[in-house]
Parts: structure tokens; C-alpha cells; sequence
């Protein structure tokens, strides 16, 4: 907070000008009687970026803080939310945006550094020339349901790229859904833990899920120049182990048992909002 004070008391304005938004006299960094910002708007681009740089670096040195928990110490860093130990940290669910859009962005520049050869959605040799049997059995093709597949499947097979560009969109309000299969699935891990809360299994699925998201980032930068960065994915078990322990103080044999549960209710529905993206990606497709 106080770093923030001083921040805004470097571009306020003088005392006594009148506040844009409420034209009361200015008192300080911010007007007492409306709260916005009493700050200088008109300044140079260079130093708007230096401005955004230093958010971004010091921000109370929560976000650097919290990322290197999240990595080296994940059950202290839940726990201590849990507890009530939260002004060091970035709170769950806006680090967990912010790690997806890390991601999305990770995902966006290997597609520059990595080129798509093309969509291997069809095999099609001219635009709108397909090469597979896109009709429903006559029982299912009758129906108002089958008749809008077939109509929505023909057209994203004469153009796949508005099918991609569409599942693309919505991906990233499909990925913020998955807290909500995660925190189910603990729940039901953990349903005779009386002392385990829905928000406790909540945040801990925004903390390990992040954690899931920059390691998948990191695999997909560095894998546009290092073949082997795949085998990285090895510490996603590992951590959720050391993460599932910290935090519910479970046996080995316990937290092993549950991230077997844990594995195989998530594929089901990983299995389900993937389905359910193509069908909102095909109703995009006209």
C-alpha cells in the first residue's frame, strides 16, 4: 500500500486543482470526496510502458512472490490463504487468469515460431472439396438434432478454419469452467474430511491448476527449440503429490489413491467440455 501511495503521489496532481471527475479541490493522490486517482492523464508513451513495467515488477512483490511459492512451496502458499494469511499473495482466482492468459499467450507465439502446415480436420485438396461421408444414419438425419449437425458438420468441412478459429474463441471460457470440475471431484475425494470446506477444495484447484498452466506454457515455448521439453511434463504429478500433501496432510497412500480418482474423473470431463466446445464452435459455423 504504501508503495502504491507513493507511485500516484509521483504524477498527482497540485493541491487545490479542482478533480476532473468531480471538480473538488485535490487534497492528495486521490480526491477524498469521489476516490478517483488525482493523477496527470497526458503523458508520454515511453513513459506509460515504464509505468506498466513497474506495476507489473513491484505490485507489492506479490505476483513474483506468489509464483515462486506456488512452484517451490505449494501447500504452505494454500494453506496460508486458508488460514487467513493472504495479504502476500495474489489472490487464487486472479492468478489463475492470469496464468491461462500466459498460456493462451505461450500457445499464440509457438504458432508464430511454428507455422501450421495446415488443418488435418479433412482431408480436402481445394476449398470446400471434401473427402468423407459427412451423412447421419437415416434414423438420426430425420430429426430437427440430426438435421442441425449435419448441416453445421458439412459446413465446417468446407471451411475448417472458422470451426478452429471459433473453438479458439471460446477455449478460454471453457478452460475457467474447469475449476468447476476439479473442485467436485475434491470434494468427493475428500467427502468424509468434515474439516475440508467446497472453498477450501476450490482454491486449491485454482492454485494446482495454475501451477498446471505455466508449466504447460514453459513446455510450449521452450519446445520450439528443444525437442525434449515434453518429459517436463513429469513434475505435473509430482508437484499435485507435494501440493495434495501440504495441504490435507493425507498418507502417501491416501493422496496417491486420490490422484488416481483425481486423474480419471478429470479426463471425463476434460472429455466433456471438449465436447461440449465443438458443439458451441459448431453452432458458430453457418
Amino acid at each position: 500500500m504504501a508503495e502504491e501511495v507513493a507511485r500516484a503521489s509521483r504524477h498527482s496532481l497540485a493541491l487545490g486543482t479542482p478533480c476532473a471527475n468531480c471538480q473538488t479541490p485535490i487534497q492528495g493522490p486521490w480526491c477524498y470526496a469521489c476516490g478517483q486517482k488525482a493523477e496527470v492523464f497526458h503523458r508520454s508513451i515511453l513513459h506509460l510502458i515504464g509505468e506498466a513495467f513497474e506495476g507489473l515488477t513491484h505490485m507489492d512483490g506479490r505476483v513474483w512472490t506468489t509464483l515462486r511459492r506456488l512452484i517451490v512451496q505449494p501447500g504452505r502458499l494454500t494453506r496460508d490463504y486458508l488460514d487467513g494469511r493472504r495479504v502476500s499473495q495474489v489472490p487464487p482466482f486472479r492468478l489463475y487468469l492470469v496464468v491461462l492468459l500466459l498460456l493462451f499467450m505461450s500457445g499464440s507465439v509457438m504458432g508464430l515460431v511454428k507455422p501450421k502446415d495446415g488443418y488435418h480436420l479433412i482431408n480436402a485438396t481445394k476449398p470446400g472439396e471434401v473427402h468423407f461421408d459427412t451423412k447421419l444414419d437415416k434414423s438420426k438425419a430425420d430429426s430437427p438434432l440430426g438435421i442441425w449437425f449435419e448441416k453445421r458438420i458439412v459446413a465446417a468441412a468446407e471451411d475448417p478454419e472458422k470451426l478452429i478459429l471459433a473453438m479458439e474463441h471460446w477455449s478460454h471460457q471453457f478452460a475457467i469452467l474447469f475449476v468447476l470440475v476439479a473442485a467436485p471431484l475434491l470434494t468427493l475425494a475428500y467427502i468424509f474430511q468434515r474439516r475440508f470446506y467446497v472453498f477450501d477444495h476450490l482454491i486449491f484447484s485454482m492454485h494446482s491448476l495454475a501451477f498446471q498452466g505455466l508449466l504447460l506454457s514453459a513446455v510450449l515455448v521452450i519446445g520450439g527449440w528443444i525437442g525434449a521439453a515434453p518429459t517436463l511434463l513429469v513434475l505435473a504429478p509430482v508437484h499435485l503429490f507435494f501440493h495434495m500433501r501440504g495441504v490435507y496432510q493425507s498418507s502417501i497412500f491416501g493422496t496417491l489413491a486420490r490422484m488416481a480418482f483425481l486423474f480419471v474423473g478429470s479426463c471425463f470431463g476434460f472429455a466433456i467440455l471438449m465436447a461440449a466446445l465443438v458443439i458451441v464452435g459448431l453452432a458458430q459455423v453457418h
